[in-house]
Order: structure tokens, then sequence, then C-alpha cells
């Protein structure tokens, strides 16, 4: 194997990926035991090497260009996947640490992975955990993200997918609106009640309603006066004041259902699911930490 880095080019990288992390040469300098101009002379002979700019800088900060945030992914999966090999080398037992990003559909990170977080860190102390609870889908190399839970399958080969559960789908509605509208007995007679729509982005359609009969699986469009879109949330609500049905996950209602806030209707027609998935890029290497959050997730959530 021919040698293509020598020790001044790995410590470059190194420099470059403390001055990326801390958002400044003089920080990176600080970290390292070495002054600015030297963070500077690193970043400069990387760029020269690349034929790229790594940073955008003005007098008060520097930022990374769209080059330079995926080099510095790349750069400090790298790194981390060179100590690990070092310490597994040398025999050394090191516990999970670092910041661990992570995205997720805001009812899924309410209900299912907020509340596990303490019981994580619990666990492994020296990992910090950022949330970002959000819908839409988002850019593991632009946004530095290590982790994202999506209600469906990746559709982008790069992406390596683990699923985490089947949530099971309801139809709820209040006491209150049920006494005044009368509760369905079949899901053809939705046709004369309040649906309230959840509207998918992609389409700017309601999500259709799912069904299970005599294990089949039907897909029924409703109709309501009350539409919503972007968090699931808002239609959880309306229907918690008695707006109408809303058809959601189980355990975003479950202690509605069980204070007796909420009565699920058409029972005999339920126990359709869908899928959450955890997914990653298949080029990235795992550090311990995401790999310790994983196993966690699906040890916690599987039960």
């Amino acid at each position: 194997m021919q040698r293509q880095f020598d020790d001044l080019l790995l410590g470059s990288i190194e420099l470059f990926c403390l001055a990326a992390e801390t958002g400044s040469f003089t920080a990176a300098a600080n970290s390292a035991g070495v002054t600015p101009a030297a963070v500077s002379r690193s970043v400069a002979r990387l760029e020269e090497r690349l034929s790229v700019r790594l940073f955008v800088r003005t007098t008060r900060q520097i930022r990374l260009t769209d080059s330079g945030r995926r080099y510095f992914e790349q750069c400090r999966d790298a790194l981390t996947q060179l100590a690990e090999a070092e310490r597994e080398a040398t025999g050394q037992q090191t516990a999970p640490s670092g910041v661990l990003r992570i995205s997720m559909p805001t009812p899924y990170g309410h209900y299912r992975v907020l509340p596990l977080l303490a019981e994580f860190r619990e666990r492994y102390p020296l990992v910090q955990v950022e949330t970002h609870l959000s819908n839409r889908n988002i850019d593991f190399a632009d946004e530095g993200f290590d982790l994202a839970i999506r209600g469906r399958a990746p559709t982008d080969s790069s992406l390596i997918a683990r699923k985490l559960e089947d949530a099971e789908l309801v139809i709820v509605a209040t006491p209150g609106y049920l006494q005044r509208a009368g509760t369905p007995e079949t899901p053809e007679q939705l046709a004369h009640h309040e649906c309230i729509q959840f509207e998918l982005a992609s389409s700017g359609r309601g999500l259709l309603w799912q069904f299970r009969h005599q294990d089949e699986v039907t897909e029924i469009a409703t109709k309501s006066g009350y539409g919503t879109s972007g968090d699931v949330l808002a239609g959880v609500t309306l229907a918690r004041n008695g707006a109408g049905l809303f058809q959601t996950y189980r355990f975003v209602v479950q202690r509605d259902l069980e204070s007796g806030a909420l009565v699920e209707v058409l029972r005999e027609y339920g126990g359709c699911t869908r899928p959450f998935i955890l997914l990653y890029p298949h080029s990235r290497h795992l550090s311990s930490r995401v790999r310790s959050f994983m196993d966690f997730l699906v040890e916690k959530l599987r039960k």
C-alpha cells in the first residue's frame, strides 16, 4: 500500500476538524496547544491540496463551505475510527462519549424517544444527546446528523435502515363528540362524520385512513372541515377538544384512552400499523456512542 498521508498532513486534518467543531481558529489553537497562525496554515495547506475552499472567513467568524462541511464529516468519522482502532489494538476499553445528533418526527420524539433519554444518559453519561424534532427529511452530509428516525423506508440506497417497531393506529374521539354525532359502526359511516385531516406536505392531500378486516387492509379517503399539516399532534389536539374523529398512533393517545378522555372506535377494523425506522449513512463508520444508542432504542422500543 502506497503512503498518501504524512504526519504534517494528518496533523493539518486534526486542526481543521478542531476549527470546524469550535467555529474558531483561536479556539482550535487553544485546544490543540498551538498558535492560531498554525491552525490557519494547516487549513490553507489542505485547501491548496484539495483545490477547494473549506471555510468562509470574515473578521469575526469562520463557517464551513458546502465542500468543507462534507470534508469535515468524513474526516471526523475517519479520525474517530482511527482512535477506536487504536484503543481496540491496545486493549483499552473506553466508555462511549461525544455528541450524538439525531433527527426524528415530532410525535415519535415526544412519546417514544425523549422519555428514554434520561435512562440512556444514566448508562452512558459521557454522551451528549442533541435532538431535532421535525417531520421533514434531513440531509446527513449537510446538517451533521448521526441518525434519523422516519416513518417509511428510504428510497435513497446510500442509507441503511433498521426497523424500530410497527406502531399501531387507532381512531379516537371524545365521548362528547360521539354523544353528539353518534358512533360509527363501519368505515363507510365515516362519510357522515368530521374526520380530522392530516395533510401530507408532499402532495397536499389528506392522509388515507387504514383499516383491517378479516386480514384484509383497505385505505379510505375521509373528509372534514378541519385540516392540519406539519405536526400530527395538531390533529390529536383537535380531537381532544371535540372537533371530530382522528386516526393516530396508539402510543400518542394511550393515556387519554385509559383516562376516558378519548374513546377508541371501529376497534373491529383496527390492527393496522405503520413502521418507524432508524436511518444512517451507508458510508459512515458507526462510533461506539451511535452503536450504543441504536442498540438501546431497539431494546427499549421492542419491549
